[in-house]
């Protein structure tokens, strides 16, 4: 069996995690789009080039490198995403994009003949501050002209603005789209984000399928007061609205959810902003995650039900904007017994699981034959900066990854 080298993977892994790093809490910030974003890209692209392999960026903002030529072949594709949540850890997303690279110095140290060529993506704005998985999605041919156009994040920056800042034309996204017939297989290695690896103290985790996700910007609309003269019962308090609806989301899971749903309320703005103003707006985030999609409809319907009966009470007007949508997905049965399998040749203890959170995988599974690959996080820690994988983790699980890619590519 190949070896790769751990000491030059923790190298790039730490070399990466000084863009966007901020002294002050120890996060990691590159927010899709941004310039720590961007920069980490072309770091990218730099170092790949230095080292002998093919590489470009696409209208995306997709970093592709490899080994050999995929216009001639069904390539073998590995990867994963570079931007953060804001104050996110080093190795979300960040680890299937330098394993990747890992494994391409390993097959090009060792002169692995290869019938696929293997290559790497570094996928762009996956954390969905535009509301979705933007890069994966633009391979797939997942997007339209009108969500590109349309998309903003929560602070109404639009996609469109934030590309051209970089240089990035928002009319190319759709040209980034990969016609099928051009990939063999897609391997995602990421680290768990939750706690049963850690837990059960499980090496490696062989994804079966990953939960579905919706997100809404949701206002709750009322009228801004003085904070010492409005008496409380004939106030339209905006935030009131929302403690409510905070109140009930406990509610909702159980009489419409299962174990596997999660609701977050992540990011909240009260208008005017003032200690001595009646908040006249509300404005947060609805994240919504299931295995089935048919219970994401019931929890979407539920919160819209919640949502408009609290608006009712605290005399607010409630309007949401669904920014994405994202169904479920099952990974391939073929690869992720293929992951079982290398896992227990290298004697590592594996655990087939879903995912909770979303992944690119979800979007090349409708593209291609689809595999990812967890490794613990530290106390099931992520998008914090004490997010944190163990070394001896780290290297097993791009053991693996090396070991699946070559065997679909060989």
């Amino acid at each position: 069996m190949l070896t790769i080298n751990l000491e030059r993977l923790k190298e790039s892994i730490r070399a990466l995690s000084k863009i966007g790093y901020n002294e002050a809490d120890h996060g990691v910030y590159r927010w899709g789009f941004t310039d720590a974003d961007m920069e980490a890209r072309h770091w990218l692209l730099d170092q790949v080039k230095s080292e002998g392999f093919k590489a470009h960026m696409d209208g995306a903002g997709n970093v592709f490198f490899g080994i050999g030529d995929y216009h001639k072949k069904p390539a073998v594709l590995t990867g994963s995403h570079l931007d953060t949540v804001p104050a996110g850890g080093i190795f979300d997303g960040a680890l299937g994009v330098l394993a990747g690279l890992e494994v391409l110095r390993t097959i090009k140290a060792n002169d692995v003949p290869l019938n696929h060529p293997v290559w790497v993506v570094a996928t762009a704005e996956e954390e969905g501050r535009f509301g979705g998985m933007m890069g994966s999605q633009a391979i797939t041919g997942s997007l339209n002209m009108d969500w590109l156009m349309s998309a903003h994040d929560a602070d109404d920056v639009y996609l469109k603005d934030a590309m051209a800042v970089h240089g990035l034309d928002v009319m190319n996204v759709l040209d980034a789209a990969w016609p099928p017939e051009r990939l063999k297989a897609f391997y995602e290695l990421h680290i768990e984000q939750g706690p049963v690896l850690f837990n059960e103290d499980i090496c490696i985790g062989a994804v079966e399928g990953i939960s579905g996700v919706f997100k809404w910007i949701v206002h709750l609309k009322g009228k801004a007061d003085h904070a010492g003269t409005a008496p409380m019962n004939m106030r339209s308090d905006a935030f009131m609205g929302l403690a409510d609806f905070a109140h009930e989301i406990e509610r909702i899971i159980a009489e419409d959810g299962t174990d596997k749903t999660r609701i977050t309320v992540g990011k909240v703005d009260l208008k005017p902003g003032s200690p001595h103003t009646v908040p006249g707006e509300a404005v947060f985030t609805i994240v919504g995650r299931d295995m089935s999609s048919e219970v994401m409809k019931e929890l979407a319907d539920s919160c819209r039900k919640a949502l408009s009966a609290i608006a009712r009470k605290h005399r607010l007007m409630f309007e949401y904007e669904q920014v994405s949508w994202l169904d479920p997905q099952a990974c391939s049965n073929r690869l992720t017994q293929i992951i079982e399998n290398k896992a227990k040749a290298r004697n590592l203890s594996c655990l087939r699981m879903p995912s909770g959170a979303g992944h690119d995988t979800q979007f090349f599974a409708n593209l291609t034959e689809a595999g990812l690959i967890f490794i613990p996080s530290v106390n099931g820690v992520s998008h914090a900066p004490d997010e944190w994988s163990r070394w001896h983790d780290v290297e097993a699980g791009t053991h693996v990854l090396l070991d699946c890619i070559l065997e679909s590519a060989s």
